[in-house]
């Protein structure tokens, strides 16, 4: 177990073999994970040089002003863990709805720095509230709840090589 008592994505799906992660979600993050024995496939919807795009609901307490989007947008200068300065690459970031005090953001992202979401919305006085990924690449998170997995229809797994331009390993 990693993180004291904390299951790890690994320990949640029984299915024998070594499966890896593709990208990562902090612990207080949730939302859509894939996991595969694809190194190449890992690599190609990952790397931000390929540029596939993860889709993430973001809710933010307050209501973000049109100048906060504009730069999360454009691309924001956050701090690195040494305290140094980084510029994200552009994003397509859109209200999506309210919800009491706290807004619902619809963010699509092409790259992923570690805690990325909640850097930007800190450098912009936004307090993140909740992060739900629902989309990598042509993937849909759909109806899926926390802790709950399912296996990608064969119409995905094709789309997936399809869309990242990785060499198949399924053997039909």
């Amino acid at each position: 177990r990693a993180q004291g008592d904390r299951d790890t994505v690994r320990e949640l799906v029984p299915v024998p073999g070594r499966l890896y992660p593709v990208g990562r979600l902090d612990v207080m993050s949730e939302g859509l994970m894939l996991l595969t024995n694809d190194g190449e496939l890992t690599n190609r919807l990952t790397h931000p040089r390929y540029g596939h795009e993860k889709e993430y609901r973001v809710l933010v307490h307050g209501q973000p002003n049109q100048q906060a989007l504009q730069i999360w947008r454009r691309g924001a200068v956050i701090k690195d863990e040494e305290g140094n300065s980084e510029r994200t690459a552009p994003a397509s970031v859109d209200v999506d709805s309210s919800e009491g005090d706290n807004t619902w953001l619809r963010v699509i992202m092409r790259e992923g720095k570690k805690h990325q979401i909640r850097r930007i919305g800190e450098a912009l006085g936004l307090r993140v509230v909740r992060i739900v990924r629902v989309r990598m690449g042509t993937l849909r998170l759909g109806a899926l709840k926390p802790g709950e997995w399912r296996h990608l229809t064969d119409s995905e797994v094709r789309s997936l090589y399809t869309t990242t331009g990785a060499k198949s390993r399924l053997r039909r």
